[in-house]
């Protein structure tokens, strides 16, 4: 028997299902693409009703994933489709996705009252759009870093995802299945959300503020919290780095004894840390984007790219300019 559910009056015409368009930009990430799509399928599945629509488009008849697989192209870039909601999904480099004929078309959506949305590197693909203007997002992390610095003036949030008004925006990874549930739970009700959840074995559901990465503690292991907020400042301040009394002001300690609690805990004193933050950084950007190496270099606060290029050597074995081209896709 179909679960008993209540469609609420603000997604469209009774007895209609609800349409969602999906734009994977060709490298798209797996798991971000089914952990948007397939909550969707799954509540048509649970409610033997045709709840949601999916359709995709591509300018290929088989769009490939990061990975062997591919999804297929049900239209094109263009085609008159009535829609509710468009996702663009990326992966990888979303900043070097520059088509202009599909800009025309998010935007020529956009203007038709069609709510849009991105998942992962999606969101940089509607900011490259202009469609993000006065808008808050949220993308994956890796992607915050150049975007904050390519866009100073746009508004991204260090969240799961955000819905600002008719935009909707995720960071990927195992985060839109949160979204998706508060999309469903908008449309159907919490009851039927968790069902669908749960599914999935997706029992620990997420609100939309939840941060994208563990607390500096788990990650580091250190039980300090004078070390947890001077990190904090570190990973907030990579392109304009803090000096150490500053972040010595922060934790309210003196610049002596915090170089001493991390001496204990990394064998490093505070502003080595934070130079292989600002290097791990550089890395994630010269392995995951097309900035050029002058970008990276200010975006992680080196203003000399000949000490950046030293340090980078040092640090890794290799310059960046031999590191890029070593790289694999990143995956997101």
């Amino acid at each position: 028997m179909g679960v008993k559910i209540q469609k609420k009056d603000n997604i469209g015409l009774i007895g209609q299902p609800f349409r969602v368009g999906v734009f994977p930009v060709p490298g798209f990430a797996l798991m971000s693409y089914s952990c948007t799509v397939e909550p969707l399928r799954a509540a048509n599945l649970l409610s033997r009703r045709r709840l949601y629509d999916v359709v995709h488009f591509g300018d290929a008849a088989h769009i490939q994933s990061s990975g062997a697989a591919s999804v297929d192209g049900q239209y094109r870039v263009g085609d008159p489709v009535d829609l509710d909601l468009l996702l663009v999904v990326a992966g990888g480099d979303p900043f070097a996705f520059q088509d202009k004929s599909v800009f025309r078309w998010l935007r020529k959506r956009a203007r038709e009252g069609v709510r849009i949305g991105g998942v992962s590197g999606g969101a940089v693909v509607l900011v490259n759009a202009g469609l993000m203007a006065g808008r808050r997002l949220a993308v994956h992390w890796e992607h915050a870093a150049p975007l904050a610095e390519r866009f100073p003036d746009i508004l991204i949030e260090r969240k799961l995802f955000v819905m600002d008004r008719d935009r909707v925006t995720c960071g990927g990874g195992a985060a839109p299945l949160d979204l998706m549930h508060a999309l469903i739970a908008d449309h159907y009700g919490s009851v039927f959300a968790r069902l669908v959840s749960d599914w999935f074995l997706h029992t620990d559901i997420r609100g939309a503020s939840a941060p994208q990465r563990g607390g500096v503690a788990e990650r580091l292991g250190a039980h300090s919290p004078h070390i947890h907020e001077a990190v904090a400042a570190m990973e907030s301040h990579v392109g304009d780095p803090l000096s150490l009394n500053q972040l010595a002001l922060i934790t309210q300690i003196s610049a002596r004894h915090l170089n001493r609690l991390f001496d204990q805990a990394f064998g490093q004193s505070v502003m080595e840390f934070y130079r292989d933050i600002r290097l791990e950084t550089a890395r994630r950007l010269i392995r995951s984007t097309s900035m050029s190496l002058g970008e990276i270099s200010e975006a992680t606060g080196f203003a000399n790219p000949g000490h950046f290029s030293n340090t980078y050597q040092m640090r890794f074995g290799l310059r960046p300019k031999s590191d890029r081209k070593t790289t694999e896709p990143a995956y997101n």
